[in-house]
């Protein structure tokens, strides 16, 4: 079940780039209902697009360790490293909603999933 919800997580997150990517082409438009807290603001839009390394890397660390023909060591190293950047991106888009006192709780939701998901797998890349 861990590793489904982690692919799952995983192939969302490229799929959520490839929006914005679109968004960002004008191919598609959004109801800004559905967007993050003040999305049309310059350093809020580059702030988002800071994430794109680490969100692409773990998903694409998480999705070749499950899914590549690769050794048992090297898949072990890429699962924990792509553990440690979900949490890592979870936890950075938590802390600027706190120090931006903006709380909604879709987005603080998504996050916090990748927050206790990349915990887990973090702990269970470890009991292995």
């Amino acid at each position: 079940m861990r590793k489904w919800l982690t692919t799952l997580t995983e192939i969302v997150m490229l799929a959520y780039w490839a929006v914005a990517g679109l968004l960002v082409l004008d191919v598609i438009s959004i109801d800004p209902a559905l967007m993050y807290s003040d999305y049309r603001n310059p350093l809020v839009v580059a702030w988002n697009w800071s994430f794109f390394p680490i969100d692409v890397a773990f998903a694409v660390c998480g999705l070749t360790a499950r899914f590549a023909p690769i050794g048992q060591f090297l898949r072990f190293k890429l699962e924990v490293v792509a553990s440690v950047l979900m949490l890592c991106a979870g936890i950075m888009a938590i802390s600027y909603w706190v120090i931006t006192r903006d709380l909604d709780i879709a987005w603080w939701g998504m996050n916090l999933w990748l927050v206790l998901l990349g915990a887990f797998n973090i702990f269970a890349a470890k009991m292995k």
